[in-house]
């Protein structure tokens, strides 16, 4: 399988050298300007340069010395601290969920909220402005109580806690900011996640939404999104979250319907049923166990650029449909009982023909759509007949080639823009064409072009 995994639009590649003294503050992209909004209609992003990567902290660790400065790869980079351990703890969830500073993530049919006069800009709202569409005691019952009163035929509100912005990195719903919410050692703004794709009274909503807090769902494919760094993570964590939410109501053990619990973050298989006629259920394997099914799943995939037994060129390829000259590197879903590495050589074998010999971690992507982890990857082709392509494995590639540095580098200036997009001014028609800076396969095309894989001098 070849991935492509961009999100929106092209840029000249950018190069991230600078760091800042704080991990989760991010410098946004240039804000883009959306020049008009149907009651009606989807809002959409507006051409801008393609968005920032995450910027993480200067260091000087033995690590850094030694395998150079960690890559931090778009949709990572969250600015939120996720106290997952607070998921179960209902004296924490239930007076953050009312608290006034709250903030709330609304998607609609996965497309999250945002501010229609800057579109690489997530929009927030308070709970006042959902309280009629939701419950405000969402959060009052423990597990034990909530698995006790279930009842099947009652809708559910997909509701996840996103984690607290201790570090006043947001701007949250717009409201007074004076007072942050506390519990315990920790304070800050807690955000949540709701799902409104099944609310009754949807249009007024959006109205309301746009006419008080000038925002609009965003009408474009993930590929088309700028959000900025940041952003871009709390949204693919709210994202993955509320579509396997929406993807798993019944019970992959027995088939029976199943209850969110912990915040969004897990689903049971409850023994009893309110619902009419119900009472007792069928067993299931998976209720007083620790059971997979009972959590979000993620798929990891590797992707990964292979460069010559001389270090001279890199493997690319192209699917049919795709635009002309425009490559990318190879991609693959990792199986059962096999390592990264095995992966990564296998998948390359059987897509491209090319064998490989060794294999090195780069870094890593989270990829939301549905629920990616992307393992990048370098490895290196075997010398002689090992640098072969042959294609008659699998049908999926139209076309490998080996590309000399020189030409990707340029590619890498002149030649990166999103799929469906068009191409730089700069570009020269003919010339290749590569993913941009938001997708991993070209942080890694740059690492190899850059050297990042030769062994260091000191």
């Amino acid at each position: 399988m070849l991935l492509f995994l961009s999100s929106r639009t092209r840029t000249r590649f950018l190069r991230i050298t600078h760091y800042t003294s704080l991990a989760v503050r991010y410098t946004p992209s240039p804000a883009s300007l959306l020049a008009s909004v149907s009651k009606h209609k989807p809002t959409e992003m507006a051409a801008t340069a393609t968005p920032d990567l995450p910027i993480l902290p200067p260091e000087d660790s033995h690590l850094t010395a030694k395998f150079g400065r960690e890559t931090a790869n778009y949709f990572s980079g969250s600015p939120l601290n996720r106290l997952s351990f607070l998921r179960t703890d209902h004296a924490f969830l239930a007076p953050a969920f009312k608290h006034p500073s709250a903030s709330f993530l609304l998607l609609d049919n996965l497309a999250p909220l945002i501010k229609t006069d800057d579109t690489t800009q997530l929009a927030f709202v308070s709970l006042a402005d959902i309280i009629d569409n939701i419950s405000g005691q969402l959060f009052e019952k423990t597990e034990e109580e909530l698995i006790k009163d279930f009842n099947s035929e009652d809708p559910e509100q997909i509701v996840v806690f996103l984690g607290m912005d201790e570090q006043g990195v947001l701007s949250g719903h717009g409201g007074s900011e004076e007072e942050k919410f506390k519990y315990k050692e920790f304070e800050g703004v807690p955000y949540f996640a709701v799902d409104v794709s099944k609310w009754g009274g949807k249009e007024q909503l959006k109205e309301k939404l746009e006419k008080e807090r000038k925002a609009g769902f965003f009408g474009g494919g993930p590929r088309h999104m700028g959000l900025v760094a940041g952003q871009a993570a709390m949204y693919g964590y709210a994202r993955a979250l509320i579509d396997w939410n929406a993807r798993t109501p019944f019970c992959a053990q027995c088939g029976q319907r199943t209850l969110s619990v912990n915040a969004g973050t897990k689903r049971v298989c409850p023994p009893t049923d309110r619902a009419a006629g119900v009472g007792e259920r069928r067993e299931c394997a998976t209720r007083g166990t620790v059971s997979n099914h009972s959590f979000p799943r993620t798929d990891p995939t590797v992707i990964m650029a292979i460069v010559s037994e001389d270090g001279s060129k890199v493997l690319l390829g192209r699917q049919r449909r795709w635009p002309k000259y425009w490559y990318s590197t190879l991609a693959g879903f990792q199986e059962p009982g096999e390592s990264i590495e095995e992966a990564v050589r296998r998948e390359v074998w059987e897509e491209s023909g090319v064998q490989v010999g060794r294999v090195v971690l780069h870094s890593s992507q989270p990829w939301p759509f549905p629920a990616s982890l992307m393992i990048g990857a370098v490895g290196q082709a075997l010398p002689g007949e090992g640098e072969k392509i042959y294609l008659g494995h699998d049908a999926e590639l139209e076309s490998a080639k080996w590309f000399p540095l020189d030409e990707v580098k340029e590619a890498l200036a002149k030649g990166t823009h999103n799929m469906g997009e068009q191409v730089p001014k700069e570009y020269v028609e003919g010339a290749l064409r590569l993913p941009p800076q938001t997708a991993i396969a070209n942080r890694l095309i740059n690492s190899v072009v850059e050297g990042w894989w030769v062994a260091s001098k000191m």
